[in-house]
């Protein structure tokens, strides 16, 4: 008879996935940050301190940090 042995992973599938969408939720915040540059770099624009750059994609960020810290503490039902 042979005994395999499941891999004992560190958490289960759901807490991979949970992390997963955090990470994703933290990239799109990143995205939401980038651009509102000059192209003429004498030109100073004001695009840099609109609402998405300043609040928005802060938040989002912070949002994603929070949903990856769930995935990590959450337990398992078993």
């Amino acid at each position: 008879m042979e005994n395999k042995q499941k891999p004992d992973f560190l958490f289960e599938g759901i807490n991979y996935k949970i992390l997963l969408i955090g990470l994703a939720v933290i990239g799109l915040g990143f995205l939401l940050m980038s651009g509102g540059g000059s192209d003429d770099p004498k030109v100073f624009s004001d695009a840099i301190f609109n609402f998405r750059r300043i609040r928005l994609a802060p938040t989002v960020v912070l949002i994603g940090f929070g949903i990856t810290i769930y995935s990590i503490f959450k337990k398992n039902n078993n």
